[in-house]
């Protein structure tokens, strides 16, 4: 009978212990983070903070603006839909009510037995009445294949129809699936910005989301409007004027990408918003809003032009004068007044 001995194990020893250590003190490191500093990431200062979120509320402006225009588009194409499923229903209407008169025509016409005319007439008591009513018929007759090819005109204008509202409501979800993806973009990065920002202490922080970046409050009260009152710097005209006067009624109020009033605006739904309220109509986007005048050079600019910033022309603010504008900068701080260089400059326009 055969015995079966216990495995002898073998000791640790030279190499194989150290490597064994070794690898116990990674491990331990791994799990302890050696009191937390394994994995910390490097703690930015609140210059690189504010250079970061900075970066990362332009990154979002862009991204705005690109849901902002395809926003308008989808809005677009929801009007087109409802209208030509509007149309549809009223042809809809039409053709049933043309359907009904033919009903009732065959339904008369299977009464009346379908006879020969050559024997109505030979059976007739009255021949030349029947002439006469045999002539009313054929009037009739045409009448009812006029009936007939009506309605087959209006089953093709209402598959026709159908057809364009297909087209609209693919075109519909396909910039709804856009303005999902445009969301999604946008909430990353202000998300990714407000982490940023809550590291720092409050001091810090409003030392990075100031104006300039100094910790100074930026001008963002009602009576910011002074020197536009004293008269120091003109606006051109009674709408550039009514526009730059909205403006300064805004002071204060909250950034919301996307929003265009009354209580709260993006840079580009602010500007808007004021040459709306001027009865002047412009673009959503800051990329048509461009276009919407004419172009003026920097050293041109009158209160109540729309200056451009970034080579993507992806945020505006309504100038005022003295090298100041009115814009709505970011969620980290309302509308306010604000230096025309504290951003890089693309260009102006003259609405009206």
């Amino acid at each position: 009978m055969a015995v079966h001995r216990k495995p002898r194990q073998r000791s640790l020893s030279g190499h194989t212990a150290r490597t064994a250590a070794t690898l116990a003190l990674a491990g331990a490191a791994t799990a302890t983070g050696f009191e937390g500093t394994g994995h910390a990431e490097p703690q930015l200062t609140p210059a690189q903070v504010k250079a970061k979120v900075d970066q990362l509320y332009q990154e979002a402006e862009v991204a705005t603006e690109k849901y902002d225009g395809t926003k308008e588009k989808a809005d677009a194409t929801q009007r087109r839909l409802k209208a030509l499923q509007d149309e549809t229903a009223r042809k809809q209407e039409k053709l049933n009510s043309a359907r009904d008169a033919l009903g009732s025509i065959a339904a008369a016409q299977y009464r009346d037995g379908g006879i020969d005319p050559a024997w109505q007439l030979a059976l007739s008591s009255d021949p030349d009445q029947y002439l006469e009513d045999a002539a009313l018929a054929e009037r009739a007759g045409d009448r009812q294949a006029g009936a007939v090819t009506r309605v087959r005109r209006q089953l093709r204008e209402i598959e026709q129809l159908r057809g364009a509202a297909h087209v609209e409501l693919t075109s519909l979800r396909s910039r709804q699936a856009e303005l999902k993806r445009q969301k999604t973009a946008i909430n990353g990065k202000l998300g990714e910005a407000r982490q940023l920002l809550d590291r720092l202490s409050p001091q810090q922080r409003a030392a990075v989301t100031s104006s300039d970046g100094s910790g100074r409050a930026s001008r963002s009260a009602p009576d910011a409007r002074a020197p536009l009152s004293q008269g120091s710097v003109a606006a051109p005209d009674s709408r550039a004027a009514a526009a730059v006067s909205y403006a300064y009624a805004k002071l204060g109020s909250p950034y919301v990408w996307g929003a265009t009033g009354p209580d709260s605006f993006d840079c580009s739904g602010l500007a808007q918003a004021a040459y709306r309220s001027a009865g002047v109509s412009i673009p959503r986007t800051t990329y048509a809003q461009i276009n919407a005048g004419r172009r003026v050079s920097r050293s041109e600019l009158q209160p109540g032009d729309l200056v451009f910033f970034y080579s993507g022309i992806s945020h505006v603010g309504i100038y005022i004068g003295n090298g100041q504008m009115i814009h709505a900068p970011n969620p980290s701080a309302p509308v306010r007044i604000a230096p025309i260089d504290e951003m890089p400059f693309a260009g102006a326009t003259r609405v009206v």
